[in-house]
């Protein structure tokens, strides 16, 4: 390596690499800072479903790193890393460049796990990705259109049978979400609605199960029956095979089918390849393969190297893979890259969990705030939004976004939605809820700021 230089190299632009950038140019960070990512928008993942359904649009949901990182001093390198030389520290890059560093900060999350399932990386959607989101629009709309057409009611069974394949968050987001604007989407072609089928596979017995939103377990499974159509719960049903027109799952020791031409994979996640071949002992690393980290994100091994969000696991703790986590964990990682740049020693990151957050369909959300208070329907719906917008990356993004969400989801929608009678109070009350929303989601960044600043 070369002695004189002197940058830290972010390889990721997630939750964690994009706000450790964000915060390393916030504290004048005294190194150049280069953030390696291989696509051109970052991806708000939360609101990933909004984006989907058109709830929300492109710049709200996935906005160029450009823009996000313009005037922050970061330089930004669209590329796909090939290989990390912890011993060389170097980061070398599919195109043939390559960065060597002084301090590295891991920030490539997970991918996508199909757990060896047979025909399920084949013929299954994944849903990570804004490129994901495009892929699956199109592929229903194409269902959708297919089924409008025939006169075969097998065949149009199986293009109107959607089958989501995982009942944590993710599963239940994506039910809820489907159930709600696919019935709308094949009206609008004049079909009939009732013949949609969104039916969510589970493994275990309970959705949420072992999830971070499990205390809002009674809340979801009541607010999925409010959906537009019915949704079908399978539980204790074990994906075997997906083919392109079915997916086989066991029940009781039973091989069943379920004739489909949409599968939908919400089963978890496994280690990103490029964090699996690094050279980390067996012991360094957690049961799910991930390096452990001290309490000051820094490898265990590597100290130079920090490491956070899904593609680490903090000694002796246990944390869910979650934006708030994330957020905070990069923020962190940030401060103390600026103490070792100061000859300073870093500080021990403490993650506070300030409740969660779930999308239950159009409109439609449950919350466990502070865990102390649940809130369910469109008040929760608001107060997720007006949350997670106010986590956008800057203050020009999230302003710009949070106006725009204001002006479109309550005084266009709800203005739109109601009789003249009731227009003043109701709007009055969503609007209240919806400022409710933002001022918890900035209460909530204040109180997790000070926390930062007292470890």
């Amino acid at each position: 390596m070369n002695s004189q230089v002197y940058q830290t190299v972010i390889v990721g632009g997630g939750f964690t690499g994009l706000f450790t950038a964000l915060h390393l140019a916030h504290e004048h960070y005294p190194r150049s800072v280069i953030l390696i990512d291989k696509n051109e928008r970052f991806c708000f993942k939360p609101l990933l479903y909004e984006y989907f359904d058109g709830e929300m649009d492109t710049v709200q949901v996935v906005p160029r790193f450009s823009e996000l990182l313009k005037g922050s001093g970061v330089i930004f390198v669209q590329d796909a890393v090939q290989s990390i030389d912890l011993h060389q520290r170097e980061v070398k890059l599919v195109s043939g460049n390559s960065y060597n560093y002084s301090n590295l900060v891991l920030a490539l999350g997970s991918v996508t796990g199909y757990h060896h399932v047979d025909g399920a990386r084949e013929n299954a959607f994944p849903f990570w990705t804004q490129a994901d989101a495009i892929a699956l629009d199109k592929h229903l709309r194409d269902c959708l259109q297919k089924a409008i057409q025939t006169q075969d009611i097998e065949q149009r069974r199986k293009l109107l049978t959607v089958v989501v394949v995982g009942g944590g968050a993710s599963g239940v987001e994506m039910v809820a979400t489907l159930a709600d604007f696919l019935p709308h989407w094949y009206s609008a072609l004049g079909g009939n609605r009732t013949e949609i089928r969104v039916i969510l596979l589970n493994h275990g017995e309970k959705i949420l199960d072992g999830d971070i939103n499990d205390p809002l377990r009674p809340i979801a499974e009541k607010e999925l029956q409010k959906r537009s159509i019915a949704i079908e719960i399978l539980t204790g049903a074990e994906a075997t095979a997906v083919h392109p027109n079915a997916i086989e799952y066991k029940s009781n020791d039973e091989i069943k089918t379920l004739p489909t031409y949409t599968t939908i994979w919400t089963a978890g996640t496994s280690i990103h390849p490029l964090i699996q071949e690094l050279p980390i002992p067996k012991e360094h690393r957690d049961s799910h393969n991930r390096p452990l980290v001290t309490p000051t994100m820094q490898l265990l091994d590597f100290p130079e190297v920090f490491a956070g969000g899904d593609c680490a696991a903090v000694v002796d703790s246990s944390l869910p893979p979650t934006a708030q986590v994330a957020y905070q964990q990069g923020a962190n990682i940030a401060r103390n890259l600026k103490a070792l740049a100061l000859g300073e020693d870093p500080k021990p990151v403490k993650v506070n969990i300030r409740g969660t957050l779930l999308k239950l369909g159009l409109h439609d959300a449950a919350a466990n705030l502070f865990n102390i208070f649940e809130v369910a329907g469109e008040s929760a719906h608001l107060i997720r939004q007006g949350t997670y917008l106010t986590l956008l990356p800057n203050p020009i993004h999230d302003f710009k976004a949070t106006t725009e969400w204001l002006d479109e989801e309550i005084f266009h929608h709800h203005l739109d939605q109601h009789d003249v009678g009731k227009k003043v109070v109701q709007t009055v009350e969503l609007v209240g809820a919806g400022v409710v929303g933002v001022l918890v989601a900035r209460k909530l960044l204040k109180m997790l700021g000070d926390e930062g600043k007292k470890d």
